[in-house]
């Protein structure tokens, strides 16, 4: 079971989906539910378009939202992008850095990582920081060692001492959009592995900092993953985007920590 001291996390990335019409209509469906979810918290990462809205939508509750992308920069010249400042006066409470879908599709780059993480935390969002293997590198054996120099590169701008509002997602590229998903025993070995990375920083974040799993998570393997002692929760792509899909999912996670 996760360590207790660590409140489970679950997102759901929605990716380039949803308008603010359905963005609406998923929070009508969802908030109910998510209403006896008291032992976990639970943040919603729409489109850019929806953020502010569905922020507002969901400003009631508990659940926050967060942004998929920003900007190291305060401002300038950057068509098409989005910094921090602006993703806060929208209502974010956090941002996901380095998903593997930005860095493949979109050659996003550890050094620049290395810039958006602490320009993040500067601003007061909760970074939720994606690293992961492709099957080459897991083939290979080389799991460990890409974690490593992914936690390594992108917190390299981080002051130690800040590291703590951090979460982290191990998705093993692998295992995102492929119907496949890693074992508990990998995900528990690679998630252990990453905190150990982190606890070279600083030993005593590093034991409070959430890491999520991200990588086809479902309802029906959503409970015996989120059972891993180092499993804090998930990052949820496709099965975010139904209501009682998602639902099923935190319900998993509010049942691993003990939660009624």
């Amino acid at each position: 079971m996760p360590d207790q001291a660590r409140r489970p996390l679950v997102a759901a990335n929605w990716k380039m989906q949803k308008t603010r019409a359905e963005a609406r209509a998923f929070a009508g469906s969802f908030v109910d539910g998510a209403a006896e979810l008291d032992a976990i918290d639970v943040v919603l990462c729409p489109p850019a378009t929806a953020l502010a809205e569905l922020g507002g939508t969901v400003s009631t509750t508990a659940i926050e939202v967060a942004a998929q992308n920003m900007h190291e920069a305060e401002s300038g010249a950057f068509t098409g992008e989005l910094s921090a400042a602006m993703l806060v006066e929208a209502g974010a409470w956090g941002v996901v850095l380095g998903h593997s879908e930005r860095r493949q599709l979109f050659g996003e780059t550890d050094a620049a990582l290395a810039a958006k993480v602490p320009a993040a935390l500067a601003a007061g969002l909760v970074p939720i920081l994606c690293v992961g293997e492709t099957e080459a590198e897991r083939d290979a054996e080389a799991t460990n060692a890409v974690l490593a120099r992914q936690i390594e590169a992108d917190l390299a701008g981080v002051d130690p001492g800040a590291l703590g509002p951090l979460v982290v997602a191990y998705e093993p590229i692998w295992a995102i959009g492929t119907g496949r998903n890693a074992t508990p025993k990998q995900a528990q070995d690679a998630i252990a592995h990453i905190r150990g990375e982190l606890a070279k920083h600083d030993p005593e974040a590093a034991a409070g900092i959430r890491i999520l799993y991200g990588g086809s998570v479902k309802p029906a393997n959503a409970a015996e993953i989120m059972q891993e002692p180092d499993v804090d929760g998930a990052l949820v792509g496709g099965a975010s985007l139904d209501p009682e899909d998602f639902l099923e999912i935190c319900k998993a996670a509010q049942r691993a920590a003990g939660g009624r």
